[in-house]
């Protein structure tokens, strides 16, 4: 609560402030393979992940994406549509081919700003779209929405500790009786 909601709230006004809105996640330690041929956004990406309590695995080109798909079976992908090689429309065709990843949820990501990329993800079967940039919010809601939509389980949510009530005060050696603390 602001410091401004705090004095209306005890002058007496009633309307509350809207609370944020709850961000589902998948399960801790869930592997998440990034492909980009990007070293610096492998790096910021993971970073964002890895703060997010998920494992991270990198590959820079198509090919080796989906060696370590396979032997890997991660929990999500995101995946750049432009990449050395193989591109990102034909590494989405094989993953969704191949029985051992056909069900992993992928994320395309992109700096062209086409509209036509997105038709084309959708087409072949991708699960999101990101745009570059993008920055944190967008990868919490993105995988908020594949939570939601039951194509990655949810973390299961942090136990709530209640705190322990202090010890009753104890009358000390030089309080005087009769006063009020």
């Amino acid at each position: 609560m602001t410091g401004i909601g705090f004095f209306k709230r005890l002058l007496g006004a009633t309307a509350a402030e809207p609370a944020e809105p709850v961000r589902l996640q998948a399960p801790e330690g869930a592997r998440v393979l990034m492909v980009d041929d990007s070293p610096t956004l492998l790096a910021v990406l993971g970073r964002q992940l890895a703060q997010e309590g998920y494992a991270t695995l990198r590959s820079l080109d198509g090919e080796n994406a989906l060696e370590v798909a396979r032997a890997e079976q991660p929990a999500l992908i995101f995946l750049d549509i432009v990449l050395p090689g193989m591109n990102g429309f034909a590494v989405l065709r094989a993953l969704r081919h191949d029985a051992l990843t056909r069900d992993i949820p992928i994320v395309m990501i992109s700096g062209n700003q086409q509209a036509t990329e997105q038709f084309y993800v959708q087409r072949f079967g991708a699960d999101d779209f990101l745009k570059k940039p993008f920055g944190r919010l967008e990868v919490q809601v993105c995988i908020d929405r594949l939570v939601r939509l039951g194509r990655l389980p949810a973390r299961a949510p942090e136990p709530v500790v209640a705190a322990e009530a202090p010890p009753p005060h104890e009358p000390l050696p030089g309080d005087l009786p009769g006063l009020a603390a």
